[in-house]
């Protein structure tokens, strides 16, 4: 890391419906905090899905150095893809103000959960670059390529976050997340893929795949503990063919990350992983539903600038 000797005119972004509609409760008193510490910035609050990513990219465009995320892990996510979309994740710096349900991003990195230890991060600034993954899959029958900052995946977990999101994000993330998965289980079955990582390729029935930049996920979920994102490879978590009661039962194992040693869950470093398979898998990038499989996943290394 090193110290940023001075911060330009920023771009704040705001998702006002974050964790549950407490981010528009909690911007009055950032949007102070920011002024005292002598942030110059301009705000604007995002309206629909997809708006972060348009305004961030518009941001871009307009020469701002520095955008700022204030939500949660979906709108962290909107913001880099609108860097990205406008060629600028190296060139403008991300700052992040956790304000959502779940902020898995963010522990990783180690930006407080806490918006008022975040917004100090502007007074006494540090740039940390870090790495970005992409995800390529299937929408409507067009490839479509996305970027994530912390995690994507198949499988269980995707239509953990098509239940979580639809029917109980209101909730919180822990109790959303556990209603999600339950739901899940009802009805869930798993699935036969072909894994191509890196070359090797392999056919396995799996539950889940995950491949992850950060630590994180589902809201304190410690999936991939030794993940790094700095170190240019993605932390690939592949849960084989478990039952649901095994699943259940190891369900607090990987909120603790102990889960590793389980014989049918394997982890694995790589840059590429490609997924193909005969039946309908749904994908999911930062706990946003995507598309489906085939899908290829790999890392941009020291693609993103965060000033933490």
């Amino acid at each position: 890391m090193e110290k940023i000797r001075h911060l330009s005119q920023a771009k704040v972004i705001v998702n006002p419906i974050a964790g549950a509609g407490r981010t528009a409760k909690k911007w009055p008193q950032i949007m102070a905090m920011l002024k005292s510490i002598g942030l110059h910035f301009e705000h604007e609050l995002t309206e629909a899905p997809g708006h972060a990513a348009e305004l961030a990219k518009s941001a871009a465009k307009k020469g701002y150095e520095l955008v700022v995320s204030v939500g949660g892990d979906g709108t962290i996510n909107e913001v880099a893809n609108g860097l990205y979309d406008a060629g600028s994740t190296r060139d403008v710096m991300l700052g992040i103000i956790g304000t959502g349900a779940g902020n898995d991003y963010i522990r990783t990195i180690g930006i407080s959960h806490h918006h008022k230890e975040a917004c100090q991060c502007f007074a006494n600034p540090r740039k940390l670059t870090v790495d970005l993954g992409v995800v390529e899959y299937m929408n409507n029958g067009q490839i479509v390529k996305r970027i994530f900052v912390n995690f994507a995946g198949l499988g269980f977990d995707a239509e953990v976050v098509r239940a979580t999101t639809k029917r109980f994000k209101a909730l919180g993330s822990t109790p959303s997340y556990l209603l999600g998965l339950l739901t899940t289980l009802l009805f869930y079955q798993n699935k036969q893929v072909s894994i191509k990582m890196d070359g090797h390729i392999e056919d396995r029935r799996v539950c889940t795949i995950l491949a992850n930049n950060g630590k994180y996920a589902a809201g304190n979920m410690l999936a991939a503990p030794n993940a790094d994102p700095t170190d240019g490879l993605l932390d690939v978590l592949i849960v084989d063919d478990l039952s649901k009661p095994d699943l259940l039962r190891s369900l607090p194992k990987i909120y603790r990350g102990t889960h590793l040693t389980h014989p049918k869950v394997t982890i694995k470093r790589a840059k590429e992983i490609e997924i193909r398979t005969t039946q309908q898998v749904s994908i999911q990038a930062d706990g946003e539903l995507l598309g489906v499989a085939p899908a290829r996943f790999y890392v941009l290394p020291a693609a993103l600038n965060l000033v933490i």
